[in-house]
Formats: C-alpha cells, sequence, structure tokens
C-alpha cells in the first residue's frame, strides 16, 4: 500500500509539474521597447531588456591581440554582470528564446554575444527574430518566422569596433604625453572634427565685398509695385560703391519706363522622397531646432512606444536607415489613407523612390507605422517636441505618396529708354497636391507682390528709387543640420553615428555650439592640427570612406574582417612608434601667465585651458591647488563688488552667467555679459543672437531699451 501510494504521489506531481507551461523569452535592447512588444505578444512570453551591450571591450585596456589576427578580448561590461545573470536565469528557464536586439550590426552583435554566452551555460533553443516596427502584425510576423544570427553582420560590426579601438587606444595616449592629458581621438570623430576647422579656416579668412543694389518703385494706375534692376546694357549691374549706385539712380531719373515683357511660367514640384536618418535630423535641425542627439532621442521614444489612451503603440518605424524603401503593406496603408482624405492628391499608382548605392537597405525609411494617426489625434499623447518630430515623419511620409503641387510664376520687365531693366514676379500655388497635408513643412513663403495687369508697351510711373548696401556672405559655418548632410554625402560613418560623433565631439571641448553653429575650440584646432600633420592619411575623407566600404564588403561576405585591419595597422602602429620618440612635447603650450594674483598663496595665476574651457589655476600647483572662473566683468547689481563669470549646472541644459559672490548676490544671465558699458544706462552689453538681426549687442538692464548692433561699434 505504501508503494503504491507514493508512485501515485510522483504521478500527481509530475501531472502538475507538466501543467507549468515554460514560456518564451525575447531580448530587445530598451525596457520602453519590451513593455509595448510584452503587450502585443500576450502571457506567453516574457519580455526582457538587455539596456545595450552586455559583453563588449573593457575600457581598462586595449584588449586586442594584435599577434592572432586581431582577435578581441571581450568581457562582461563593468557593472552590468548582474543584469546578465538575471537574463541568463529567464533564458535557463525558457522553453525558447528569441533575440529581438535592433536589426543593425550593433544590434547583430549584442545577440551574438548573448546566445554564444547563452550557449556555454545552458541548452536552449535560441534563434534571432528581425523587424522594422513595432506593431501587433509586424511583432507577431517577426516571432513566427524567427532566424540564424547574420554572421557576416556580426563580423561588420567586430571590425569596425576592433579598428576603432586600435586608432583611439593608439593615438590618444600619443595626445596625452604631448599635448594634454585627458584628450582623446577617433577615426570617425578626428574626420569630422577636421572638416569643422577647416571651415571655421574658411570663415576667418573670408574677406567681405561692399556691393549695391537698386530698386525702383513704380506705379500703373491705381496700382504699385517694386522692381529690381537686373540689367544694364544688357549685362548684369555690378555695383561696388554708393558712388555707382548713386550714379545709376541720377542716369534713371526722367527716363520713361514701360512694360517690354511678361512672362507666365507653370513649375511642377515634386515631393521629396520620406525620411532617412541624416534627412531626419537635418530637418528636425533646420524646422524645429533640434540637435541631432535630440532628434535621435524623440525617435527613439516613438519607435519604442508611447501611451495612446490605454494602449501602448510604436508609432514610427526604425530611425536609424539610410534607405527610402517603402514596404508594399504601408504604401497600400497611405494610399487608402490619401483616397479616403485626399482624394484630388492620390496618384495613379504609387511613387518609387531609389535608394543610393551605398545604402544598408537593412530598414525601410523612417515613416509612422499607422497613416491613420494623425498628429491632431496624437495631440494629447505626446509631449511638445514628441508632436513636433511626430508631424515632420508624418508630413513627410504623407506627401511623399502624394502628386506633385504646380505653381504659377507671373514675371513683368520694365524697361526705361536707356536699356536698363527691372523685373518683378510673383509665384503663387495654382494646385496644393502634396502641400494639402503639410503644415509644418510648408514652404515659408514671402509675401506674393500684387503685380498689376500690363500689357506690353504700357507706360509706367516712377514713384522713388532706392539704393541698398549689401557685403558679400562668406562660408557658412556647420550646424547639426549641414555637418551630418556633410558627412552622409561623404560616406563617412552611417546613420547610427552621425549625432553621436557631433555629441562625441562637443563633450570633448574640441567643438561649442554657438547660435546652432559648430565652432572649433583652441583645444579642438590644436587636435586637429597635430592629427592632420602627422596622420593625414587617417584623418581623412577618402579613408574614412573607403573603411565604410569595406565593413560593407565584409557584411556581404565579400572580404574578411579582418583584412581591413592587417592592412592598415602595420604602418599606423611604426608611424606611432616614431612619433612617440620623436615628436616635440607641447604640454603648457596652451597656457597663458596672468596679472590675477592667487588670494591663497600670492602667486601668479594661470589661464589654463581645461575639458570646459578656459579657467584660471594656480602657478604653484600642484602645492596650491586654487582655480577658479575667469572673471567676464563686474557684476552689474549696485553695490556689488563681484564679478560676473560662465557657471553651469546639472539642472539646466544651457550655461549660464552668474556673480562671484552668490548666494549673497543672485545676479543670473542667460546672456554672455560683455565689458562693454550701454551709453544709455551704463550697465554692461550682453551678447544676444536672432534669425533677423544676426549677432548684436544689447543691455542687460530690462529698463533701458538701447539695441547695440555690432556695426555700430
Amino acid at each position: 500500500m505504501t508503494e503504491t501510494k507514493s508512485t501515485a504521489t510522483k504521478k500527481k506531481s509530475s501531472s502538475k509539474k507538466n501543467t507549468t507551461r515554460k514560456k518564451t523569452l525575447v531580448i530587445v535592447e530598451s525596457p520602453a521597447k519590451a513593455k509595448t512588444i510584452e503587450k502585443y505578444l500576450g502571457s506567453s512570453y516574457v519580455v526582457r531588456a538587455s539596456m545595450g551591450h552586455l559583453i563588449d571591450l573593457p575600457k581598462s585596456r586595449i584588449a586586442i591581440d594584435e599577434d592572432n589576427d586581431f582577435e578581441p578580448d571581450y568581457i562582461t561590461v563593468r557593472g552590468r554582470t548582474k543584469l546578465l545573470k538575471e537574463l541568463e536565469a529567464e533564458a535557463k528557464k525558457s522553453k525558447a528564446v528569441l533575440l529581438a536586439s535592433d536589426n543593425d550590426r550593433e544590434g547583430e552583435a549584442i545577440a551574438w554575444h548573448l546566445k554564444e554566452d547563452f550557449e556555454k551555460k545552458f541548452d536552449v533553443p535560441i534563434s534571432r527574430i528581425v523587424f522594422n516596427e513595432i506593431t501587433p502584425q509586424v511583432i507577431k510576423q517577426a516571432v513566427e518566422n524567427p532566424q540564424s544570427i547574420d554572421d557576416a553582420k556580426v563580423d561588420a560590426q567586430k571590425a569596425r569596433r576592433v579598428l576603432d579601438r586600435l586608432v583611439g587606444y593608439k593615438l590618444s595616449p600619443l595626445l596625452w604625453k604631448k599635448v594634454k592629458n585627458g584628450v582623446s581621438a577617433g577615426r570617425v570623430q578626428s574626420v569630422a572634427l577636421r572638416l569643422i576647422c577647416e571651415r571655421e579656416t574658411e570663415v576667418e579668412n573670408f574677406i567681405p565685398e561692399e556691393y549695391w543694389t537698386a530698386d525702383g518703385k513704380f506705379s500703373h494706375k491705381k496700382s504699385s509695385f517694386v522692381a529690381s534692376l537686373v540689367q544694364i546694357d544688357g549685362k548684369n549691374p555690378s555695383l561696388k560703391n554708393e558712388a555707382e549706385a548713386k550714379a545709376v539712380i541720377d542716369a534713371l531719373l526722367k527716363q520713361k519706363f514701360t512694360c517690354t515683357d511678361i512672362k507666365e511660367t507653370d513649375k511642377s514640384i515634386k515631393p521629396k522622397p520620406p525620411l532617412t536618418t541624416s534627412k531626419l535630423q537635418q530637418m528636425a535641425a533646420n524646422r524645429l531646432g533640434f540637435t541631432s542627439k535630440r532628434t535621435m532621442q524623440i525617435a527613439q521614444q516613438l519607435y519604442e512606444g508611447v501611451l495612446v489612451g490605454s494602449r501602448r503603440v510604436g508609432l514610427i518605424t526604425y530611425m536609424r536607415t539610410d534607405s527610402v524603401r517603402i514596404s508594399p503593406v504601408a504604401i497600400e496603408d497611405v494610399r487608402n489613407f490619401i483616397a479616403e482624405n485626399y482624394p484630388d492628391a492620390l496618384p495613379e499608382k504609387p511613387i518609387e523612390y531609389s535608394t543610393k548605392k551605398n545604402a544598408q537597405d537593412a530598414h525601410e525609411a523612417i515613416r509612422p507605422t499607422y497613416s491613420s494617426y494623425t498628429p491632431e489625434m496624437l495631440k494629447s499623447s505626446l509631449t511638445s517636441e514628441q508632436l513636433k518630430l511626430y508631424s515632420l515623419i508624418w508630413e513627410s511620409f504623407l506627401s511623399c505618396q502624394m502628386v506633385n503641387a504646380v505653381s504659377k510664376t507671373y514675371s513683368i520687365e520694365i524697361s526705361a529708354e536707356n536699356n536698363m531693366v527691372f523685373k518683378a514676379s510673383s509665384t503663387k500655388l495654382v494646385k496644393k497636391g502634396f502641400y494639402s497635408v503639410q503644415k509644418l513643412l510648408l514652404p515659408k513663403e514671402e509675401k506674393a507682390a500684387n503685380l498689376p495687369n500690363l500689357n506690353i508697351g504700357d507706360e509706367v510711373s516712377v514713384v522713388n528709387f532706392v539704393n541698398e548696401q549689401h557685403f558679400t556672405q562668406g562660408p557658412a559655418r556647420f550646424s547639426d543640420a549641414s555637418i551630418v548632410k556633410l558627412l552622409e554625402e561623404k560616406g563617412i560613418g552611417r546613420p547610427s553615428t552621425y549625432a553621436p560623433t557631433i555629441s562625441l565631439l562637443l563633450e570633448r571641448y574640441y567643438v561649442t555650439r554657438s547660435n546652432k553653429q559648430l565652432i572649433p575650440t583652441v583645444l579642438g584646432k590644436k587636435i586637429n592640427e597635430i592629427l592632420t600633420e602627422y596622420f593625414s592619411d587617417i584623418v581623412n575623407v577618402d579613408f574614412t570612406a573607403q573603411v565604410e566600404n569595406q565593413l560593407d564588403l565584409v557584411e556581404a561576405k565579400e572580404e574578411k574582417w579582418n583584412s581591413i585591419l592587417k592592412e592598415f595597422y602595420p604602418p599606423f602602429k611604426e608611424k606611432l612608434e616614431n612619433l612617440m620618440t620623436n615628436l616635440e612635447s607641447m604640454k603648457g603650450s596652451l597656457d597663458e601667465v596672468t596679472d590675477e594674483v592667487c588670494e591663497k598663496c600670492g602667486l601668479p595665476m594661470v589661464k589654463k585651458l581645461g575639458k570646459y574651457g578656459y579657467f584660471l589655476a594656480c602657478s604653484g600647483f600642484p602645492g596650491c591647488r586654487n582655480s577658479k572662473s575667469i572673471p567676464i566683468c563686474k557684476c552689474p547689481r549696485p553695490g556689488c563688488n563681484g564679478f560676473v563669470v560662465k557657471r553651469s549646472s546639472k539642472g539646466r541644459r544651457k550655461e549660464f552667467y552668474g556673480c562671484t559672490l552668490y548666494p549673497v548676490c543672485d545676479f543670473l544671465s542667460n546672456y554672455k555679459p560683455t565689458n562693454i558699458p550701454c551709453p544709455k544706462c551704463g550697465q554692461p552689453l550682453v551678447e544676444k543672437f536672432n534669425k533677423k538681426d544676426g549677432a548684436f549687442k544689447s543691455c542687460i538692464n530690462p529698463k533701458c531699451d538701447y539695441l547695440h548692433t555690432q556695426g555700430e561699434e
């Protein structure tokens, strides 16, 4: 009886155990994405986040075996052991593991590392799933069609990682020894720095040239209009100074003016292709004033999913792509939406766009996951910044599948008896086409001139003439938008690297951002000077683009991953060893002795360049460690003996300026004060900038209305 009872108990226990269903573990990269996907897949799945790379090269050493085909020595990333163990425990008790990291080289490497780690410790089926958007149907389809890890993509990531490690970890020590502690160099960042420095040289060397224009105000019957001088004796006018401009006006006085030409032209305007990463960053910078980093952060949030009502929804497709390809499902969806809401703007067949030759094409273009999710509908679900960026993406995608817009330009020529010709034109939209869906992306149209209906031969009257002085404009400094555009055109980096490259240059204080312009610092110029002199073959646009092409060949299984390194490393190593021995040290060359005296020990203070700019430090260091910010001007508060210095804090995004006697004096300004006193009230002028006036100076005193432009100094 006892044996029978025992057997029955075992059977019961076994039966209970078998009823406990094992779940499938899905591993993604971010927690937000995990929440969205877990809701889509239901109770049979557990979704966890790896939070990026868990296994990678260590930071403390180079970890590349140069004598063994450049094999990397991977370790668990410091601080990530606990998370890795949690994922291992979850994987061990699961019936299967689906690795769902991003569908790019970095994501493939994350998946490969996790697979390698799990397979060493336990036996569980492991597969890879990829998707371009986080919607229920796409996620379920990916789960139903698991695949193997793409080893070629992993090899391409490995080649890139090892190459960048060799360049960074070999070049940086040279810079520490010869220039300044704490500085660094990198394969892509150093080329971007070179481009910014070269543009700065062009800006500094540019000498503006004066020129003048002449406009005439004319009238016909009850209408008046303005026309610009466009021809003198059949040639473009070239008025170099005020005297020449005045001579032209004098020659026009007492002349008769008649209409000698009328033209009406229609122009068909095509919609732009759907967005790639670089185009999204450029558009967000130009239209919304977002930095590349901020654009990608917000796009990531939209991709991973936000709460729309009670439901978490991934609103856009993957935001790191260089392809303009659109899936057939998305084409059908958008055409149905256009047919219902903008029937006059629906083309007969879908519009196709060709992707450039060197695009990886792993992902579609950036688009909304559902055309029916309009910006208006999502207003209450998104933050202000999310709504703006989503609107750009939505408008761009909808418009790319709509018919052309048509504009009509009406232009007239007014000629004087002495063969001087004036021209005026007016353009208006006669067919909205794809503009029907655009609000944020609608061109900033200038006020169209109201031109009278004239006939050739009609005489017009002169109201007056106006001369205006101008100066030729030099090359513009790079902004986030323009440097991203150039990096893409030159084939430097990939969609995933544009924003991090700019951020790294700013963090290293090689570049500062002022009025959305990227300006190299003294330190950035010095680093670039050394790198371009001694490593011009590495900080070279062609070399960097060539590396990207070789990585593409590795991913296409046409080249071995370490062949790039075998070709690059030997001459690089030889040059490094030579410079480490023979290059003269430049340490301290950026320091400058000042008249300021250290209040602690009485020794002179030295102006030194630190990570975040110049500061004052005691020349008695390390015996005296006194340091402080460089005073900009006297504090404008009445009775205060303090000075204004640049400050920063964790709670504020931007730099600000405050008094050295804080908290006794709470003076604070968002604008940089100068030593120039206001001629009206005597308080300091501050530097300001706006699109209309550019850079100018105005009084810091809110009760004073003095505006001081640079031209008045």
